[in-house]
């Protein structure tokens, strides 16, 4: 059972797996950063009331989820450019096509035209 264990705990895709995920941790803290202290700020004051934060609507703080989803946007757009780039850089150029085969009577006539050099 130990071996099976270590088997599937040292497989390649589980640690690809471990390190995606931190990094993505570290991403996320990133662009939060990014968000609350550049981007909000910024719409805050181009909007009336100043700060984000204190938007309500009816008790629900609009101003943080707007800054969530302003957060999600940033990290699925990203995450879109890096997948774009890894798919580009792996996919191989498709080979030319082999031109179709002549029909019979080219066949035939080039036959024909090769005896007749000879």
């Amino acid at each position: 059972m130990w071996n099976d264990f270590k088997a599937f705990a040292f497989k390649g895709n589980v640690i690809d797996l471990a390190v995606g995920t931190v990094i993505g941790g570290a991403f996320g803290k990133i662009v939060a950063a990014l968000v609350d202290n550049i981007i909000m700020p910024l719409v805050g004051k181009i909007l009336p009331k100043g700060g984000y934060e204190s938007w309500e609507v009816s008790g629900i703080k609009m101003g943080l989820f707007m800054a969530a989803v302003v957060n999600f946007l940033i990290i699925a757009f990203v995450l879109f450019m890096v997948v774009s780039a890894i798919k580009k850089a792996t996919d191989k150029p498709a080979a030319p096509a082999a031109p179709p085969e002549p029909p019979a009577q080219e066949k035939l006539l080039a036959e024909i035209r090769d005896l007749l050099k000879k």
